[in-house]
């Protein structure tokens, strides 16, 4: 079976760019990411180094292991290999971390997290995929909210 990767998504919350990318399916987040916007700190590799050993000791192996290391681009422009996690790991992972934007980072990342491939919409889709042995959405047919607001910038300027 092919499996399509598609380039680096970015998705905002209050702000904050959490890198994205649509693998095996459905979207996997930047664990690093998504913990810098919760504890609002430069140190969120270090935070989430901590907080996966804890995690193992405590005994859910669960979670490290569905964490895969995507390829996504840095602010260097460079792709490196960094830990990511589909919505449902993350989910688990928020639940680990106190933050008084834990909440408000769920509704929005339930949105964001499900908005492509999800419902009625998604099965179809999947039941298809299954059929013809590969991916029906590719980098040329999908565009990204964060596409489209790119292009409404350029056009304003």
């Amino acid at each position: 079976m092919r499996v399509v990767m598609t380039q680096t998504k970015i998705s905002v919350f209050e702000g904050k760019r959490i890198r994205k990318k649509f693998y095996q399916g459905e979207w996997w987040f930047s664990i690093i990411d998504v913990i810098g916007v919760l504890i609002e700190s430069s140190r969120s590799r270090k935070y989430w180094n901590d907080l996966k050993n804890k995690l193992i000791d405590e005994g859910y192996f669960e979670v490290s292991e569905n964490i895969g290391q995507l390829k996504m681009e840095s602010s260097d422009g460079k792709k490196y290999k960094t830990d990511c996690a589909n919505t449902e790991t993350i989910f688990r992972i928020i639940q680990s971390i106190p933050s008084k934007k834990a909440e408000p980072f769920k509704l929005w990342l339930a949105k964001v997290g499900y908005e492509r491939g999800g419902g009625v919409a998604g099965n179809a889709r999947k039941d298809t995929e299954k059929e013809l042995g590969q991916s029906t959405i590719s980098d040329e047919n999908y565009l990204d909210a964060g596409d489209q607001i790119k292009k409404l910038e350029f056009n304003e300027n």
